[in-house]
């Protein structure tokens, strides 16, 4: 990536939460507990045991311990309020512990597909992304990463790292490793996808636990960073942001996810309703889901949240339709 000099970006006033764990030495704790766990690794709800300080696979398909990411930019594809007017500074990694049969990004989360770098290499890659302009750096699909991340944050806050870092999950956590994350993260960028552990399981490698861990896993992400608001530069800073996929059929079963939400949440939640499933990697195999979906299908969840009083909603997906 070319680099070019521009800080106007950065929020002098905003202070990331990961700045006072490294003044107390306890982000540096957190990352030596997470890469320990991956002795015999339970960083992601596969829990498959794989001894990664050995070299072992895990479900993920992260080899032991090496690091790789597909690539890193000022993103302007995102959300608006995480966009602004310099991007998201995005790094997207390689691998996923939850492999969507239907996944758009799956030469890189199923193939693996990128570059292996040293931890330091992630560093530099914040502190750049920093330098151009971004206002946050995203983390796409880090979960099996999740200690290589925290070392990556020790070092690069040493060197004047100040963003907000934007967690970009799919949502199916452990609560066990989010409490870790407790005062690192910033940002929860979480996706809803199922609310019925048969299309969990079906759709999403045998994740049959995807609706139960991933409740308690937004419930938790709640706890820690709350309702996502705007600054007044019309960034967001911090808080809870939730993406729910319409997808054909009603797999996701997106109206109870909405549903779910309005019970549980505040009304003012981040909500984006995305629009834009369309057919990818095997997703052909599986004729319910091998179309886009159509308006009315979209229509229906927005009306649901809007009709559970739910006013933080994200519909720009209208125009992809």
């Amino acid at each position: 990536m070319q680099q070019r000099k521009n800080l106007s970006n950065l929020n002098t006033h905003f202070v990331p939460a990961y700045v006072n764990l490294y003044t107390t030495g306890e982000l540096k704790t957190r990352a030596d507990i997470l890469w320990q766990m991956m002795e015999k690794c339970c960083l992601c709800p596969r829990m498959c045991g794989v001894n990664r300080h050995k070299g072992e696979v895990g479900v993920c398909g992260a080899k032991g311990t090496k690091l790789v990411i597909s690539s890193y930019h000022p993103h302007f594809g995102e959300e608006k309020v995480l966009v602004g007017n310099g991007g998201s500074g995005t790094i997207f990694f390689a691998h996923c512990s939850l492999r969507c049969v239907f996944c758009q990004n799956w030469q890189i989360s199923h193939l693996g597909s990128g570059t292996e770098c040293e931890i330091e290499d992630l560093s530099n890659m914040m502190l750049e992304l920093q330098q151009i302009g971004c206002h946050n750096i995203n983390l796409v699909t880090p979960t099996h990463y999740s200690a290589h991340i925290v070392k990556a944050l020790h070092i690069a806050v040493s060197k004047g790292l100040r963003l907000p870092v934007v967690w970009n999950t799919s949502g199916w956590e452990r609560t066990e490793i989010l409490n870790l994350l407790d005062g690192i993260v910033d940002i929860y960028l979480a996706d809803f996808k199922y609310w019925d552990k048969d299309m969990a399981k079906k759709y999403s490698s045998g994740a049959e636990s995807y609706p139960e861990i991933t409740q308690q896993a937004i419930l938790e992400m709640q706890r820690q960073v709350g309702v996502a608001k705007p600054a007044t530069d019309g960034v967001v800073y911090r808080g809870l942001m939730i993406r729910i996929l319409v997808m054909p059929s009603e797999v996701s079963g997106s109206q109870k996810v909405i549903s779910w939400v309005a019970k549980n949440l505040p009304k003012d939640t981040y909500v984006n309703i995305m629009s834009q499933y369309h057919p990818q990697y095997k997703a052909y195999n599986y004729p319910e889901i091998s179309r886009r979906i159509t308006k009315e299908e979209y229509n229906n969840v927005v009306q649901k949240a809007k009709t559970l009083g739910l006013t933080n909603l994200d519909i720009q997906g209208w125009w992809w339709i």
